[in-house]
């Protein structure tokens, strides 16, 4: 491997760490404030107002964790490829 191309899987391996640590950080985030806002909706009121932020939260996180680790079951690798062929092959391009 050259320097170029050392350096580009350098600057990968430390966005993608970078990624990492973001989606941990998240992670603990809503653990903590989670349950706080169950504990605010439970002292506060009967409707359960704290499963809206909980839902919401929670599927982004699964949203970022899935990218995060490279798991992308709508848009993954093969598709990618696929995708990059056919649009190779249009003269238009």
């Amino acid at each position: 491997m050259n320097n170029s191309s050392k350096e580009a899987s350098f600057l990968r391996a430390k966005q993608q760490v970078t990624a990492i640590k973001h989606f941990y950080l998240s992670l603990v985030l809503y653990c903590i404030v989670i349950p706080i806002l169950i504990w605010i909706n439970y002292q506060t009121t009967s409707f359960p107002w704290a499963v809206f932020p909980a839902l919401g939260w929670g599927f982004g996180l699964v949203a970022k964790g899935l990218a995060v680790h490279g798991i992308n079951p709508l848009w993954g690798k093969v598709w990618e490829q696929r995708k990059i062929q056919e649009l190779m092959r249009k003269e238009d391009f």
